[in-house]
Formats: C-alpha cells, structure tokens, sequence
C-alpha cells in the first residue's frame, strides 16, 4: 500500500509540472525619451530698420522719333539736255547772263536756293552760276531736293561798283495782293547787258498752297505787284536789287505788309 501512494504522488506531480506555463521573463526596463518641453522660446525682439521707400525711376515717356531729314549731298553729277542752256549769275532768268552749255555737256550741281524753287548752282571754274534744273538730266535718278541750300546765305552775287542801293518806300497788301515800290535809280544805257535786262531785280520768299517759294521778278520802273498766300509755317520776304551789266547794288530788304 505505501509503494502504491509513492507512485501516485509521483505521477501527479509529473503530470502538474508538465502542464505548468513557462516562465516569462521580466521585461526590460524601457528608457522613456523626455518629453519636448511645451514652454515657448523667449526671443529678444530687435527692431528692423524703418523701411525707405525709393521709388523706381520712372522712364522716360519715349517720343517717336522724327522723320529722319536727309543729310544733303555735296554735288550731283548731271548733263545738259536741251540744244542749249544759258547759266547766270542768280536764281532766275532774269539775272545777267555769264555762260552758255551746250547739249549733253556733263555738269556738277553744288546747291539750291531756299525756298521751293528749279534754279540749281553749277561748279563753273572761278565763276560759279546758275541754271533751270528742268533742262537737264541729274545721273542716277536724283532730286535737286537732295542738294544742300546755298542761297541765299552760301553764294552771293557779283556787287556793282557803279551804283549804290536802293530804298523800299512803300509796301502794301490788299488781301492776298502785295504791291512794292522804291526809290528810283536811273541805270545808264551804256550800264545795260543788252535791250532785255531789267534794272530792278526783286527777290520774293512768298507762301502758295501753304508752302515757301522763291521767285525772282524783272522791273523797268520803281514798282511791282504780286501774290502771297497766307497759311505757311514760315514768314514771307524780299528784297529789290539794282542790276546792271556789271552787278548788283543793294539789296534793299522789303517791309512785308502784315493782314
């Protein structure tokens, strides 16, 4: 009886240890982060300049450029196209003849005269001289605008030894009519070029469809009348010479009659 308890016993703890569960092992002590700290930095506030406003340079208000003018030209080469031209001392035919060219004579143009106007001025040895640029052809196609204006500041006319000028007496407008008179200078006949020339020759810079022109005019007596047209940028003028054959007294400047 006593052996059969023994082994009883012995059963019943084996059976005991081996439903026992394993051990478990004690954790591992868990090194906790420290927390962030929830108080909020302290900065020292350091004030900042005050702000200059400089305002931006405004650009300038850009303007279209202009009509570019042409630059004149020194000379334009051209040849006479007619039988025969005749080149005188001033812009006009009614100035003193110095030269005559015959057809297809090859020239060199030097200038024009202020104002619109077809007299051109031809290089002529010592004497240079004037002539119509509608009897001759210009080479390559070109204008006589394209010349540089030489008159009435750049050439002057031969001055006569033999007589003095002249004075204007009178100048008077009736609309667009202006009439001019000057004292008399009495040209002697032995004075004279030949039965054509005109003892007074009158300069005019006068306004036509609202541009500048110049003309000259031919008078055997102390007096002349013509036109000019208001509605020109540029003031009207002109002046009287005395001709005679061996050049010109004056010139005696015109009081251009105001409307």
């Amino acid at each position: 009886m006593t052996m059969t308890r023994i082994l009883t016993f012995i059963c019943i703890l084996f059976l005991l240890t081996a439903c026992a569960p394993a051990s478990t092992p004690a954790p591992e002590p868990v090194t906790v982060a420290a927390e962030p700290s929830l108080i909020p930095a302290i900065f020292t506030a350091t004030p900042l300049p005050a702000e200059t406003f400089t305002p931006s340079p405004i650009p300038p208000t850009e303007t279209p450029n202009p009509t570019a003018t042409p630059i004149p030209v020194e000379s334009l080469k051209a040849k006479v196209s007619v039988e025969k031209i005749i080149c005188r001392y001033g812009p006009g035919k009614n100035y003193l003849y110095l030269i005559a060219f015959n057809i297809n004579t090859p020239i060199r143009l030097l200038g024009r005269t202020e104002g619109k106007n077809n007299w051109v001025l031809v290089e002529n040895g010592t004497q240079d001289c004037w002539l119509d640029s509608t009897q001759v052809a210009i080479e390559n196609g070109a204008n006589i605008e394209s010349l540089r204006i030489v008159y009435p500041t750049g050439y002057k006319i031969p001055v006569s030894p033999y007589y003095g000028p002249t004075t204007v007496l009178t100048a008077e407008r009736t609309g667009d009519e202006i009439k001019i008179k000057w004292a008399e200078v009495l040209v002697s006949p032995g004075k004279y070029e030949d039965e054509n020339m005109f003892p007074y020759i009158v300069e005019i810079w006068y306004c036509k469809d609202g541009e500048i022109y110049f003309d000259t005019l031919g008078s055997r007596i102390p007096e002349i009348t013509f036109t000019d047209q208001e509605g020109c940028a540029e003031p009207s003028r002109g002046r009287v010479y005395v001709q005679e054959k061996h050049g010109y007294a004056g010139p005696a400047e015109i009081p251009w009659p105001g409307r």
